[in-house]
């Protein structure tokens, strides 16, 4: 199978890829999601988070009040690695549970879809990088839009992540979401480089 591993910054459009991906039967991994996941009220993942952060990240229902981590994770370099050294294991194991599930179910292809894939365990999983791009301030515009918080917490993630950069050096595909460019003409991109690395793949098992 296929793992192809999509990033960018923060507001930059990976989900919207995600969703054009999956609606042409690719298996996505929804980084967020798993994230979420493991995060639930009474998990370990929260017990060492509210260790790291302080116990009042956990609401009096013991949920995780996920703007105050936030905040509290992406204030400097070093709390956002140790966010990542918390959770990255747990997200990691998930992660790799689904992709062997997919497989099982005949899936040829999928996509690991995470903001800090390239610090996570889970690069190595990936056969390539697509990173998805788009300007700053449209990415500001779509984080106030997406998750209802100030435009200072979304310039405070903003600021936590690596230049632009970053991520399209890694990119064997890059997909623009900003105009004039059309995302699903720019996912086209990555589904022909997904199929090229099939069929490449299959020649060399005697597969195709």
């Amino acid at each position: 199978m296929i793992i192809v591993g999509l990033i960018g910054q923060t507001g930059a459009g990976k989900s919207s890829v995600c969703q054009i991906l999956e609606e042409q039967g690719v298996f996505v991994v929804d980084g967020d999601r798993v994230a979420r996941e493991i995060t639930q009220t009474g998990s370990p993942v929260l017990d060492a988070l509210a260790e790291s952060f302080g116990a009042d990240i956990l609401r009096e229902d013991g949920s995780l009040n996920r703007a105050l981590l936030a905040s509290r994770a992406f204030a400097s370099p070093e709390n956002t690695q140790k966010l990542n050294a918390v959770t990255h294991p747990s997200i990691t194991q998930r992660a790799l549970r689904e992709l062997a599930a997919a497989e099982l179910r005949g899936f040829d292809a999928a996509v690991f879809e995470g903001a800090a894939l390239l610090e996570s365990p889970l690069r190595d999983c990936c056969h390539f990088f697509a990173a998805v791009t788009a300007p700053r301030a449209l990415r500001l515009e779509r984080i106030l839009a997406r998750d209802s918080i100030s435009a200072e917490a979304a310039q405070l993630r903003m600021a936590a992540q690596q230049a632009e950069g970053y991520y399209t050096n890694a990119a064997a595909v890059i997909l623009r979401n900003h105009p004039p460019y059309d995302l699903k003409e720019e996912t086209k991109k990555l589904l022909c480089e997904m199929e090229r690395r099939r069929a490449a793949e299959g020649a060399e098992t005697g597969g195709g």
